[in-house]
Protein backbone atom coordinates (compact mmCIF):
# COMPACT_ATOMS: atom_id res chain seq x y z
CA UNK A 1 0.00 0.00 0.00
CA UNK A 2 2.83 2.01 0.81
CA UNK A 3 5.16 2.54 -2.26
CA UNK A 4 9.18 3.04 -1.85
CA UNK A 5 9.63 1.59 1.65
CA UNK A 6 12.18 -0.56 2.81
CA UNK A 7 10.79 -3.04 4.91
CA UNK A 8 12.64 -5.25 7.19
CA UNK A 9 11.92 -8.46 8.49
CA UNK A 10 11.78 -7.70 12.11
CA UNK A 11 7.57 -7.18 12.72
CA UNK A 12 7.38 -3.06 13.83
CA UNK A 13 4.92 -1.73 15.98
CA UNK A 14 3.96 1.97 15.90
CA UNK A 15 2.05 4.00 18.17
CA UNK A 16 -0.10 6.77 17.13
CA UNK A 17 -1.96 9.03 19.82
CA UNK A 18 -2.58 12.28 17.47
CA UNK A 19 -6.02 10.68 16.36
CA UNK A 20 -6.53 8.01 18.69
CA UNK A 21 -7.81 6.12 16.14
CA UNK A 22 -5.27 4.27 14.64
CA UNK A 23 -3.18 3.33 17.91
CA UNK A 24 -0.69 0.48 16.31
CA UNK A 25 0.58 -0.28 13.34
CA UNK A 26 2.49 -3.30 11.75
CA UNK A 27 4.96 -3.47 9.04
CA UNK A 28 4.68 -6.06 6.15
CA UNK A 29 5.13 -6.32 2.85
CA UNK A 30 1.45 -4.84 2.49
CA UNK A 31 2.03 -2.31 5.21
CA UNK A 32 -1.35 -3.72 6.76
CA UNK A 33 -2.50 -1.19 9.97
CA UNK A 34 -3.82 -2.72 12.64
CA UNK A 35 -7.03 -0.17 13.73
CA UNK A 36 -7.86 0.35 17.16
CA UNK A 37 -11.75 -0.13 17.27
CA UNK A 38 -12.63 0.43 20.72
CA UNK A 39 -13.31 -1.25 23.83
CA UNK A 40 -16.42 -1.83 26.47
CA UNK A 41 -16.44 0.74 29.76
CA UNK A 42 -15.57 -1.43 32.75
CA UNK A 43 -18.44 -2.70 34.82
CA UNK A 44 -17.60 -1.47 38.86
CA UNK A 45 -18.92 -3.40 41.57
CA UNK A 46 -18.17 -3.42 45.43
CA UNK A 47 -18.59 -6.19 48.37
CA UNK A 48 -20.81 -3.77 50.16
CA UNK A 49 -23.79 -1.41 49.25
CA UNK A 50 -24.74 1.53 51.03
CA UNK A 51 -22.48 2.19 54.06
CA UNK A 52 -18.47 1.57 54.11
CA UNK A 53 -18.05 0.45 57.59
CA UNK A 54 -15.04 1.91 59.39
CA UNK A 55 -13.96 1.75 62.60
CA UNK A 56 -11.27 2.38 65.41
CA UNK A 57 -12.35 -1.57 66.38
CA UNK A 58 -12.01 -2.90 63.09
CA UNK A 59 -8.67 -0.98 61.86
CA UNK A 60 -7.07 -4.38 60.31
CA UNK A 61 -10.13 -5.75 58.91
CA UNK A 62 -10.65 -5.42 54.79
CA UNK A 63 -14.28 -3.15 54.92
CA UNK A 64 -14.11 -3.16 50.99
CA UNK A 65 -13.22 -4.32 47.81
CA UNK A 66 -13.68 -2.64 44.51
CA UNK A 67 -13.77 -4.58 41.54
CA UNK A 68 -14.55 -4.41 37.64
CA UNK A 69 -14.65 -6.19 34.58
CA UNK A 70 -11.88 -6.26 31.42
CA UNK A 71 -12.74 -3.52 28.71
CA UNK A 72 -11.77 -6.09 26.08
CA UNK A 73 -9.73 -3.43 23.98
CA UNK A 74 -10.50 -4.59 20.58
CA UNK A 75 -8.04 -3.81 17.10
CA UNK A 76 -8.89 -4.74 13.82
CA UNK A 77 -6.61 -7.96 14.42
CA UNK A 78 -8.29 -8.83 17.48
CA UNK A 79 -8.67 -8.36 21.17
CA UNK A 80 -5.26 -6.09 22.24
CA UNK A 81 -2.51 -8.03 24.33
CA UNK A 82 -1.41 -5.02 25.81
CA UNK A 83 -1.21 -4.11 29.14
CA UNK A 84 -4.64 -2.20 30.77
CA UNK A 85 -3.89 0.70 33.35
CA UNK A 86 -6.74 1.26 35.66
CA UNK A 87 -7.58 4.43 37.57
CA UNK A 88 -9.57 3.95 41.05
CA UNK A 89 -10.75 7.28 42.00
CA UNK A 90 -12.76 8.12 45.54
CA UNK A 91 -14.54 12.03 45.79
CA UNK A 92 -17.42 13.47 47.38
CA UNK A 93 -20.87 13.51 45.98
CA UNK A 94 -20.68 16.73 43.95
CA UNK A 95 -17.08 17.27 43.15
CA UNK A 96 -17.47 15.46 40.33
CA UNK A 97 -13.53 13.70 40.52
CA UNK A 98 -12.33 16.97 40.06
CA UNK A 99 -11.13 17.92 44.14
CA UNK A 100 -7.65 17.85 43.77
CA UNK A 101 -6.93 15.96 47.21
CA UNK A 102 -9.61 13.28 46.34
CA UNK A 103 -7.60 9.46 46.08
CA UNK A 104 -6.60 8.43 42.75
CA UNK A 105 -4.89 5.06 43.15
CA UNK A 106 -3.33 3.36 39.78
CA UNK A 107 -3.46 -0.40 39.30
CA UNK A 108 -2.25 -2.75 36.74
CA UNK A 109 -3.02 -5.56 35.61
CA UNK A 110 -5.18 -6.23 38.45
CA UNK A 111 -9.11 -6.12 38.03
CA UNK A 112 -9.56 -5.34 42.12
CA UNK A 113 -8.30 -3.90 45.12
CA UNK A 114 -8.99 -4.23 48.46
CA UNK A 115 -9.41 -1.49 50.96
CA UNK A 116 -8.16 -2.16 55.10
CA UNK A 117 -9.70 -0.27 57.40
CA UNK A 118 -7.08 2.30 58.41
CA UNK A 119 -5.72 2.52 54.82
CA UNK A 120 -8.93 3.86 53.35
CA UNK A 121 -9.76 5.83 56.85
CA UNK A 122 -6.24 7.40 56.36
CA UNK A 123 -6.80 8.85 52.90
CA UNK A 124 -10.13 10.25 53.67
CA UNK A 125 -9.02 12.15 56.65
CA UNK A 126 -5.55 12.68 56.15
CA UNK A 127 -5.54 13.02 52.42
CA UNK A 128 -8.98 14.22 51.24
CA UNK A 129 -9.46 15.80 54.81
CA UNK A 130 -13.36 14.62 55.64
CA UNK A 131 -13.84 15.87 59.14
CA UNK A 132 -14.51 12.67 61.42
CA UNK A 133 -16.87 11.73 63.11
CA UNK A 134 -19.10 13.20 60.65
CA UNK A 135 -21.35 10.68 57.76
CA UNK A 136 -19.87 11.68 53.90
CA UNK A 137 -21.04 10.35 50.75
CA UNK A 138 -17.95 9.98 48.35
CA UNK A 139 -18.44 8.22 44.89
CA UNK A 140 -16.19 5.71 43.04
CA UNK A 141 -14.85 4.72 39.70
CA UNK A 142 -12.52 3.17 37.85
CA UNK A 143 -10.88 4.53 34.48
CA UNK A 144 -9.17 2.37 31.92
CA UNK A 145 -6.22 2.58 29.39
CA UNK A 146 -3.78 1.15 27.03
CA UNK A 147 -0.43 2.79 28.48
CA UNK A 148 -2.63 5.82 30.08
CA UNK A 149 -3.39 7.05 26.60
CA UNK A 150 -6.45 9.65 26.41
CA UNK A 151 -7.80 8.18 23.43
CA UNK A 152 -8.66 4.95 24.56
CA UNK A 153 -9.64 5.98 28.35
CA UNK A 154 -13.31 4.06 28.89
CA UNK A 155 -14.83 5.57 32.13
CA UNK A 156 -16.85 2.81 34.52
CA UNK A 157 -20.09 3.55 35.97
CA UNK A 158 -19.82 5.53 39.49
CA UNK A 159 -20.64 3.59 42.77
CA UNK A 160 -21.76 5.98 46.03
CA UNK A 161 -21.43 5.28 49.67
CA UNK A 162 -22.17 6.67 52.61
CA UNK A 163 -18.91 6.96 55.62
CA UNK A 164 -17.68 7.97 58.29
CA UNK A 165 -14.13 8.43 59.10
CA UNK A 166 -12.63 8.15 62.99
CA UNK A 167 -10.11 10.39 63.54
CA UNK A 168 -6.65 8.61 63.34
CA UNK A 169 -3.43 9.41 65.73
CA UNK A 170 -1.84 12.72 64.76
CA UNK A 171 0.75 12.87 61.92
CA UNK A 172 2.99 15.01 64.46
CA UNK A 173 2.05 14.30 68.24
CA UNK A 174 0.86 17.72 69.12
CA UNK A 175 2.28 19.91 72.07
CA UNK A 176 0.08 18.85 74.78
CA UNK A 177 0.91 14.91 74.50
CA UNK A 178 4.22 16.35 75.84
CA UNK A 179 4.58 16.67 80.40
CA UNK A 180 5.90 19.48 80.14
CA UNK A 181 3.25 21.17 78.59
CA UNK A 182 -0.21 20.26 79.43
CA UNK A 183 -1.73 23.42 78.44
CA UNK A 184 -0.83 22.53 74.73
CA UNK A 185 0.43 25.80 74.15
CA UNK A 186 2.74 27.12 70.87
CA UNK A 187 4.97 29.92 70.17
CA UNK A 188 6.41 31.21 67.94
CA UNK A 189 10.56 32.40 68.17
CA UNK A 190 13.65 33.24 66.13
CA UNK A 191 14.73 36.14 63.42
CA UNK A 192 11.65 36.47 61.68
CA UNK A 193 9.46 37.61 64.24
CA UNK A 194 10.05 41.10 66.39
CA UNK A 195 11.09 39.12 69.37
CA UNK A 196 14.01 37.63 67.93
CA UNK A 197 15.23 34.57 69.32
CA UNK A 198 14.69 35.34 73.06
CA UNK A 199 13.41 32.13 74.64
CA UNK A 200 12.26 33.10 77.61
CA UNK A 201 10.18 35.15 75.16
CA UNK A 202 9.75 38.69 76.55
CA UNK A 203 6.62 39.77 78.20
CA UNK A 204 5.79 42.58 75.47
CA UNK A 205 6.05 39.82 72.64
CA UNK A 206 4.32 36.74 74.17
CA UNK A 207 1.03 38.19 72.52
CA UNK A 208 2.08 38.39 68.88
CA UNK A 209 3.90 34.98 69.44
CA UNK A 210 1.46 32.70 70.87
CA UNK A 211 -0.76 30.93 69.08
CA UNK A 212 -4.48 30.25 69.61
CA UNK A 213 -5.69 26.69 69.98
CA UNK A 214 -8.44 25.71 67.90
CA UNK A 215 -8.09 22.12 68.87
CA UNK A 216 -5.55 19.84 70.53
CA UNK A 217 -3.99 19.67 66.89
CA UNK A 218 -4.78 23.26 65.16
CA UNK A 219 -3.48 26.08 65.87
CA UNK A 220 -3.42 29.77 64.50
CA UNK A 221 -2.05 33.18 64.67
CA UNK A 222 -1.55 36.16 62.39
CA UNK A 223 1.15 38.09 63.38
CA UNK A 224 3.93 40.50 61.56
CA UNK A 225 6.61 37.89 59.78
CA UNK A 226 10.07 39.81 58.95
CA UNK A 227 10.80 38.93 55.32
CA UNK A 228 13.73 35.71 54.53
CA UNK A 229 13.70 35.35 58.99
CA UNK A 230 14.17 31.83 60.34
CA UNK A 231 11.82 30.73 62.97
CA UNK A 232 10.99 27.54 65.11
CA UNK A 233 8.08 26.96 66.85
CA UNK A 234 8.06 25.72 70.57
CA UNK A 235 5.93 24.63 73.66
CA UNK A 236 7.29 26.16 76.34
CA UNK A 237 7.92 29.24 76.97
CA UNK A 238 11.67 28.92 78.57
CA UNK A 239 12.36 25.81 77.15
CA UNK A 240 13.84 24.68 74.00
CA UNK A 241 13.13 20.46 74.74
CA UNK A 242 9.41 20.83 72.36
CA UNK A 243 10.45 22.17 69.44
CA UNK A 244 8.88 22.02 65.78
CA UNK A 245 9.46 23.22 62.59
CA UNK A 246 10.91 21.66 59.06
CA UNK A 247 12.97 18.68 57.99
CA UNK A 248 15.63 21.39 56.08
CA UNK A 249 15.54 24.63 56.40
CA UNK A 250 14.53 25.92 53.08
CA UNK A 251 16.40 28.70 50.60
CA UNK A 252 15.58 32.04 50.20
CA UNK A 253 12.73 32.41 48.23
CA UNK A 254 11.94 28.84 48.09
CA UNK A 255 8.04 28.79 47.57
CA UNK A 256 7.62 26.07 50.12
CA UNK A 257 8.36 28.88 52.83
CA UNK A 258 4.66 29.23 52.22
CA UNK A 259 3.28 25.64 53.18
CA UNK A 260 5.58 22.66 53.63
CA UNK A 261 5.52 19.23 55.88
CA UNK A 262 6.09 19.81 60.11
CA UNK A 263 8.52 17.88 61.73
CA UNK A 264 9.76 17.81 65.29
CA UNK A 265 13.16 19.19 66.40
CA UNK A 266 14.17 19.88 62.47
CA UNK A 267 16.06 22.82 61.01
CA UNK A 268 14.86 26.48 61.20
CA UNK A 269 12.07 27.20 59.06
CA UNK A 270 12.89 30.18 56.28
CA UNK A 271 10.09 32.92 56.56
CA UNK A 272 8.78 34.21 52.67
CA UNK A 273 10.53 36.86 51.21
CA UNK A 274 7.99 39.64 51.95
CA UNK A 275 7.42 40.94 55.10
CA UNK A 276 4.05 42.09 56.48
CA UNK A 277 0.86 40.39 58.27
CA UNK A 278 0.71 36.54 57.48
CA UNK A 279 -1.70 33.92 59.07
CA UNK A 280 -0.27 30.99 60.11
CA UNK A 281 -2.05 27.74 60.53
CA UNK A 282 0.05 24.69 62.48
CA UNK A 283 -1.91 21.14 61.57
CA UNK A 284 -0.57 18.59 63.81
CA UNK A 285 -3.15 16.17 62.79
CA UNK A 286 -2.52 15.99 59.07
CA UNK A 287 1.28 17.50 60.18
CA UNK A 288 1.96 21.00 57.75
CA UNK A 289 2.36 24.27 58.40
CA UNK A 290 0.87 26.87 56.05
CA UNK A 291 1.39 30.87 55.80
CA UNK A 292 -0.93 33.15 54.12
CA UNK A 293 -0.04 36.94 53.65
CA UNK A 294 -2.99 39.12 54.76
Amino acid sequence: MIKQIIMKTLLKRLFFIGTGVALFASCSKDQNIDYFTGGTAPVLSASVSGTIPLSTLTQTNVEVTFSWTNPNYNFTTGVSSQNVSYLLEIDTLGANFTNPLHIATSISPNLSIAYVDATLNSALSNQMLLATGVTHTIQVRVTASINGVAATSLVSNVLQFTVTPWAPPPVIAPPSTYADNPTGNLYIVGSAVAGGWGNPIASGSIASQQFSKVSNTLYQLTTAIIGDGEYKLIGVNSSWNDQWSISTEQPSGDPTTLAFPLKFNGGNCRAPLVSGNYKIVVDFQHGTVSLTKQ
